[in-house]
């Protein structure tokens, strides 16, 4: 289990090896892949580059196999791993890092060992992401609420929250349409979901009836 296929570690290598690993590690890339779709939202790119990324970063590791200087540049090359323009969420860098290690495990020919990883690893991802750890119990949303420039924002819809809401907060606030509104961001979680409607319209009476949104936080707020 625990055996390298590959026997010389003096920067030789063969290419019956190269091919074995590097088909091992498309397969286990593949099968991380399928794990990281069954989580949730995803897209085709990035599923591509989990599939990938395992036989790239074995193929660096043979490459420089055997030649301590070359190792050591390896670590610069890994900083490249930063190809994408967006921070990516908990979870992409989670896949991202698992590709790695499982590239890293074939790339030093320890083809069992990657495989062992891999379903012991993913089943611990699905389990995870199907059960309730970590879950907070209630439901927080974002709230934006547009209001004009001459309202006192600070307690203006305190009685409104106090009937709708167990728990507000008011994240920012910013002015909008040059300065003459003000736009109050607020995270709030519902006493009841089922009075949502009722919980805007009471704030539209009470704005104006100018823009109000409601809806779930961005994945990007849960780094």
């Amino acid at each position: 289990m625990f055996t390298s296929i590959i026997n010389s570690v003096t920067g030789t290598l063969s290419i019956e090896s190269a091919i074995i690993c590097t088909l091992v590690s498309l397969v286990l890339g593949f099968i991380i892949s399928l794990v990281y779709m069954a989580q949730g939202s995803y897209s085709k790119n990035f599923i591509i580059t989990l599939v990938l990324l395992p036989a790239l970063i074995q193929t660096v590791i043979m490459l420089v196999n055997g030649n301590l200087g070359t190792s050591v540049a390896v670590m610069g090359a890994f900083s490249l791993v930063r190809f994408r323009s967006l921070p990516g969420s908990s979870r992409e860098i989670t896949g991202i890092f698992f590709s790695m290690v499982i590239g890293l495990a074939t790339g030093m020919g320890y083809l069992t060992y990657a495989a062992i990883i891999t379903v012991i690893i993913s089943l611990g991802m699905i389990l995870l992401s199907k059960s309730k750890f970590g879950e907070k119990k209630g439901i927080s949303k974002d709230l934006k609420v547009t209001i004009p420039e001459n309202i006192d924002y600070t307690q203006i819809f305190d009685d409104i929250f106090e009937k709708y809401t167990k728990i507000v907060m008011l994240q920012k606030v910013k002015t909008t349409n040059m300065g003459s509104m003000y736009e109050l961001k607020y995270s709030v979680e519902m006493k009841d979901e089922t009075q949502e409607k009722e919980f805007i319209d009471a704030l539209r009476c009470r704005n104006g009836n100018l823009t109000i949104v409601c809806g779930r936080p961005m994945e990007k707020d849960e780094l």
